[in-house]
């Protein structure tokens, strides 16, 4: 007897340890998943200041015009694309890829810009190609729009001939207005003028109190200045065009404002934003994160606790920025283009989107192009679209007006 009231005592020692020792997990578990949820929460709505330097630089031929990177899904991109090297100290433009062997990726130089790439040992891979608008051999105007927060800089580049037909180009997140560059020649081409803005928390634009992002929720009353900027100097036709986040917040903009849909006729979207929660799930997934994390990232953001957690002035609705959600109140044709191989936003929301109003919307899929590179994947394709459809757009001949802006044209 005695034998087993001990054994008995043992038994449940030890499942009172086991018990312990589960509930200790519990609670590491628990509280290692509130801190990544909330670090997640903060990363999505605080600007970047430096971006990750994150491709090896195997090695550089410049006689031969030839660069040798570590393999990966970004080295290994077809088409042209800037690179950005050892902490933005300079910036060479490559052309496509060679070859690929042994573990490396060999791309053209097309041209180095600055710095000595020579030396350079990590760069990072963007869209960006051109620099600025001075490049385009286009005329243009630096101009500044009058935002809620103040004056933001932007580029005006005319049309060919007067119109009053005007693209306003609005970037994504991490981005900024050279983002655009490559649109300008398929809308100059279209006959119409571009407005290439900055908004808040952008690096260019004024800082809001805050300084964080709105995903769409806050930075959309910028692009109603924009809009204003543009009517105010002639313009009675507007395209608003988007890129990523960007694309989020012009439809914000027209879901919001009444003076931004007052002279709209269209809105082109580049790899946009459409469901931030389907977003979030998708970034936590590709970074290993621990699934549903994405959905209780939507909580903290949304939530009032979340501003002391984020920094963020006011919780952010995400559910209300769902523009599948909302698309019944759309009411104007758009261009949405995406890459089923984008690696940042998935394609799903433009899938939604496109499939809730095929009567506004001209879906064009991408393979191959990652985040917002399908001009950089295929040029062709890209600048054929844009100029087709905005030639649907047009509503009559140009105008007297051309939208002169008061900043000397540069170029």
């Amino acid at each position: 007897m005695a034998k087993r009231s001990t054994g008995l005592r043992v038994l449940g020692t030890t499942v009172a340890a086991v018990g312990i020792v589960a509930g200790a997990i519990a609670v590491v578990t628990a509280v290692a998943t509130a801190f990544a949820t909330v670090v997640f929460a903060r990363k999505v709505v605080t600007p970047q200041a430096k971006r990750d330097d994150d491709v090896r630089i195997v090695g550089v031929d410049l006689a031969a015009g030839r660069i040798t990177l570590a393999a990966s899904d970004e080295s290994r991109m077809h088409g042209r694309y800037g690179l950005w090297f050892e902490g933005d100290s300079g910036h060479a433009r490559l052309a496509d890829v060679d070859e690929e062997r042994g573990g490396v990726v060999i791309r053209g130089i097309d041209a180095v810009d600055y710095g000595r790439l020579d030396r350079a040992r990590r760069g990072r891979i963007d869209g960006w190609y051109f620099l600025g608008p001075w490049e385009l051999d286009l005329p243009y105007r630096d101009v500044v729009v009058q935002t809620p927060l103040g004056p933001a800089p932007a580029w005006s580049v005319p049309a060919a001939a007067p119109t009053d037909r005007w693209v306003v180009q609005v970037h994504g997140r991490g981005a900024k207005r050279h983002e655009a560059l490559r649109a300008v020649p398929p809308v100059h081409e279209a006959g119409w003028n571009s407005l290439l803005i900055s908004y808040r928390n952008d690096g260019e634009a004024p800082e809001s109190a805050d300084r964080r992002y709105g995903l769409g929720g806050t930075e959309w009353e910028d692009v109603v200045a924009a809009v204003r900027f543009a009517t105010a100097r002639g313009a009675r036709e507007i395209v608003l065009m988007g890129w990523s986040m960007g694309g989020m917040i012009a439809l914000q903009a027209v879901l919001r404002s009444e003076e931004a849909r007052e002279h709209l006729v269209g809105v082109v979207l580049d790899s946009p934003a459409v469901d931030w929660v389907d977003i979030l799930r998708f970034q936590g997934t590709a970074l290993g994160l621990p699934a549903g994390l994405g959905d209780l990232v939507a909580g903290v953001l949304g939530a009032p606790v979340g501003v002391g957690l984020t920094g963020a002035a006011a919780p952010i609705d995400l559910v209300a920025l769902d523009l599948v959600a909302r698309s019944g109140e759309l009411a104007t044709p758009m261009l949405l283009m995406h890459s089923t191989d984008d690696g940042f936003v998935p394609i799903d929301g433009s899938r939604r989107l496109a499939a809730s109003r095929p009567d506004l919307v001209q879906f064009e899929e991408f393979t191959g192009a990652r985040h917002t590179k399908l001009w950089n994947h295929d040029p062709e394709r890209w600048t054929r679209l844009i100029t087709a459809w905005l030639a649907t757009r047009s509503g009559g001949a140009p105008a007297d007006a051309a939208g002169e802006g008061d900043a000397e044209i540069v170029g």
